[in-house]
């Protein structure tokens, strides 16, 4: 009996696989023995691999993503002319059985001759420096929270109860008590009298918190915990100016960001965390050219900075619907069905910074009172629960998000949500409107009409 034989479309004929290592790396443009060579890290190496690619006439790469260690070998392998695709390590996973460095760069050559494996999503190289500042900022905050923690320790171990009479041990308050103790003030009614207007505690009670025990061990330790904090929030205003300067040369550099102007929002509250002396409502305006983000509910500067850093402009125009944006960030729902029925529709696992972002937007939305976000918001978690919510809400905010950016549609909820100034106007006029017509005042018992002459 004859076998059957299943062959496979060869639509990559000069493809080549890389198998990024630390030390070395995997290069096949076969998938014979003599195909296979191995290169090293340096830019010599780099400089050679090349070369040896050039020889074998290849023109696609694949290689695995691999930690950092892939960047230089990709940079070289552009500047060299080749089409490189970065690849998910969960594609390039071989059978079971025996695993080497050679198999493995074999194999991720045989998937790509094939035309099986996707390419990761990479950002333009404007993106790339601005999520570098911005990744290296995250980290600081990260050391500056942790920082926070211990001095609230050491203070507690002191009988210094700052955190039960101030919310944030280093705000207004805070940090004037810190200052004034580790300069060598370690009077609780002396202390006290740094009490901030806006403090809800009163200075008695403050001076009752703060009574010093003695243990200098844990007064050395908060001292130097606090020239750590210091020194890291030099470091964020640092890295601040750097992604400020950074962001308007892009835009200075561009006359189709420049022009625009973005309308002032001062009813949108700042966190502590964000950029400092940076407007990002008219540098993300700019650099969207012309796209409002921040008139969305819920969107604020860590939103806006999330979309400039992790996928930029140009990043999100390379996807071609909002279906296939939602599914990148693992918002839309995974759906297994076998024998024509759903099995699970979950969202996949992973995540990344830009959907932490959009989830945290979400959960900021949960909170508002009204408008059309959230109410579908509340709708989502009457019936389903408030986590089931968030995930909709940051999917529904993509997809927002998606079509303004590509399709450039502005915002306009059915309902529009109105902010705090925007209310408190509202009700003045309505107040105004009900007492005219209460006592049935007319213009010229206010002196509207002289008013109307002298205008036109």
């Amino acid at each position: 009996m004859k076998k059957k034989q299943i062959s496979l479309e060869v639509v990559n004929p000069n493809a080549a696989g890389i198998d990024i290592g630390s030390r070395s790396h995997w290069v096949a443009v076969g998938q014979n023995a003599q195909d296979v060579k191995e290169f090293g890290v340096y830019s010599q190496d780099h400089q050679e691999l090349c070369e040896w690619l050039k020889k074998h006439k290849v023109t696609t790469i694949a290689m695995e993503s691999t930690g950092t260690y892939w960047q230089n070998l990709f940079s070289s392998l552009v500047v060299f002319g080749f089409d490189v695709i970065l690849v998910n390590g969960r594609q390039t996973k071989n059978i079971k059985g025996k695993k080497t460095d050679i198999l493995d760069c074999q194999w991720i050559q045989k998937l790509h001759t094939l035309r099986l494996l996707s390419s990761s999503f990479l950002p333009d190289s404007t993106t790339a420096v601005i999520r570098t500042y911005s990744r290296h900022r995250q980290n600081i905050l990260k050391q500056s929270a942790s920082a926070i923690l211990k001095m609230q320790k050491y203070l507690r171990l002191m009988n210094m109860r700052l955190d039960v009479v101030v919310k944030d041990i280093v705000g207004l308050t805070g940090t004037k008590i810190i200052t004034a103790f580790i300069g060598g003030e370690k009077s609780g009614k002396v202390l006290a009298q740094n009490r901030h207007y806006n403090c809800r505690k009163s200075e008695d009670e403050i001076s009752r918190a703060l009574q010093y025990n003695g243990r200098e061990d844990y007064y050395f330790a908060l001292k130097q915990e606090w020239e750590t904090y210091l020194h890291l929030q030099k470091q964020i205003d640092q890295v601040d100016i750097q992604i400020k300067k950074h962001l308007e040369e892009v835009i200075n550099n561009d006359d189709d960001k420049k022009q625009h102007i973005a309308s002032k929002k001062p009813y949108k509250r700042k966190n502590k965390n964000t950029i400092r002396n940076a407007d990002m409502n008219q540098l993300s305006y700019q650099y969207f050219e012309g796209v409002d983000l921040m008139a969305i509910e819920g969107v604020n500067d860590a939103t806006l900075m999330a979309f400039i850093s992790e996928i930029g402009l140009e990043g999100i125009n390379k996807f071609e619907s909002a279906k296939q944006f939602t599914s990148w960030l693992r918002l839309a729902p995974n759906n297994k069905i076998s024998g024509g029925r759903v099995l699970s529709h979950h969202l996949p696992k992973g995540s990344n910074r830009l959907k932490v972002a959009l989830r945290q937007a979400a959960n900021t939305i949960g909170n508002l009172k009204d408008g059309h976000l959230s109410d579908f918001f509340r709708r989502i978690n009457y019936k389903k629960g408030r986590a089931t919510a968030i995930s909709a809400t940051a999917r529904k905010l993509a997809v927002i998000i998606w079509n303004m950016l590509t399709r450039g549609i502005p915002y306009h909820p059915p309902t529009e949500y109105l902010f705090l100034d925007q209310k408190r106007k509202l009700k003045l006029v309505n107040r105004i409107k009900r007492n005219i017509a209460k006592f049935d005042i007319k213009p010229e018992d206010i002196g509207l009409t002289k008013i109307l002459n002298i205008s036109t």
